[in-house]
């Protein structure tokens, strides 16, 4: 079976009209509604229940976080048809591309996007590691790497925290962890799926307040 990373990466389309001329929020709002948008990335939620089928739409390299995972068929521009079977809490980053989509599973799947906008990849060198937090790699391309974090309950980052690299935190279970940015208000009860933007250089202070792990995926942008 081809992985669905091959396959995307079989149909690339040339040039950013072709792309937009099938931007998949627009072409397909019932299954792609935007999150979040910046400069740097568009945040998307993708939801499809059994059976759902999409046109034919187009994306730019993204990375994909799936929280609820589930078989999917992708159509190809050239006709061809590939399946894949994903898995719950697991990450995908896919070539920019054009496809088809076919739920032909029993469950929903439900995933979040991550649309990348810049021209080209940055060159910033991402951490294997970071203190209070056990990091495995769910997936990895030119623009970004995508983990699975799980917090030892005793995770903080002092306020004025910064990174040289964007993060996309995505929630894969509820939670209690207080993040502030900028000084703002801090978000302070998580549930699964929720998602937040955190812009490379962002001022930040973050803490877990309960002194029990927690588990989110991390999209560190380069």
């Amino acid at each position: 079976m081809r992985n669905l990373p091959a396959l995307l990466g079989c149909v690339v389309i040339a040039g950013t009209t072709a792309l937009l001329a099938q931007d998949a929020v627009k072409t397909d709002p019932a299954h792609y509604k935007t999150i979040s948008e910046n400069a740097a990335v568009r945040i998307v939620r993708v939801s499809y229940a059994p059976n759902d089928k999409s046109p034919m739409h187009s994306h730019p390299d993204s990375a994909v976080v799936i929280l609820r995972g589930g078989q999917m068929q992708f159509g190809a521009p050239d006709g061809t048809k590939t399946e894949t079977t994903n898995a719950d809490n697991s990450g995908l980053y896919l070539p920019a591309g054009s496809h088809a989509n076919h739920n032909v599973g029993k469950t929903a799947i439900d995933a979040i996007l991550i649309e990348f906008k810049t021209p080209k990849p940055g060159t910033v060198v991402l951490p294997t590691t970071r203190p209070g937090m056990t990091m495995t790699t769910l997936a990895e391309g030119p623009r970004a790497v995508i983990y699975k974090v799980v917090d030892d309950g005793k995770f903080a980052e002092p306020a004025g925290t910064k990174h040289d690299y964007d993060q996309v935190v995505i929630a894969l279970e509820p939670g209690q962890m207080s993040l502030s940015l900028d000084g703002k208000p801090a978000k302070t009860t998580w549930a699964r799926g929720d998602v937040q933007w955190i812009p490379r250089g962002m001022p930040h202070e973050s803490k877990n307040t309960t002194g029990k792990p927690t588990t989110f995926a991390i999209v560190a942008v380069r």
